[in-house]
């Protein structure tokens, strides 16, 4: 399936309905929480937070949403990920999000999840950037993995969509437009949404 073609029919009413939702300041912001972390004998680094903008620190926030508790919604033109809880709240991830001519939109649950997963570049990335062609039978988790610490895996009706929430050691991405589609979340963020959400989850994104 062409990335493209995601619930493009779909996108629409998407908009309109699902992400009715709104959002004031940051009720508990967890910026302590990127300090170095080992985690399945991996040692991630601390992340130089005071260079990330506040904005996209993890954080609990006042949100409200016709949609259920455990659902993701991800606002791509603010760079945000929603994980809603009940009672109007949601915790908030900043986000990177797919680089111009790599936008999507739609709905999706998440089908699997995988900790220091295991990156297969598609073949239109290899045929991108060739240099990649050593990752065809797929790239071993690690630091260095592009996938980071943790994927959410993304399907639809029709299998699997090709995207991801996954986290990054691109720190320095967040709040921009730079991945070939996917949404990357620091590592430390990628962990703790992880454990949050659960298999079949639905995921809007916008």
């Amino acid at each position: 399936m062409h990335r493209r073609q995601f619930l493009i029919g779909a996108t629409a009413l998407v908009a309109v309905t699902a992400l009715a939702g709104c959002t004031t300041g940051g009720m508990s912001v967890f910026t302590a929480e990127y300090g170095s972390v080992k985690d399945a004998g991996y040692q991630l680094p601390q992340i130089p937070i005071a260079k990330v903008p506040r904005k996209y620190h993890r954080q609990i926030v006042k949100y409200d949403t016709a949609e259920k508790a455990g659902t993701i919604i991800v606002d791509t033109n603010e760079k945000f990920l929603y994980y809603v809880m009940p009672e109007g709240r949601a915790m908030r991830y900043g986000i990177g999000v797919g680089r111009e001519g790599f936008e999507w939109s739609g709905t999706a649950r998440i089908a699997m999840k995988r900790e220091w997963p295991t990156w297969t570049p598609p073949a239109e990335m290899i045929r991108r950037q060739p240099e990649l062609a050593k990752w065809r039978g797929g790239q071993p988790g690690g630091l260095q993995n592009p996938l980071g610490a943790r994927a959410l895996y993304l399907f639809n009706a029709r299998g699997d969509t090709g995207y991801r929430l996954h986290g990054t050691p691109e720190w320095n991405s967040i709040g921009h437009a730079m991945s070939s589609g996917c949404i990357r979340l620091i590592n430390q963020d990628i962990i703790d949404l992880y454990n949050r959400a659960e298999n079949g989850a639905k995921v809007i994104v916008v």
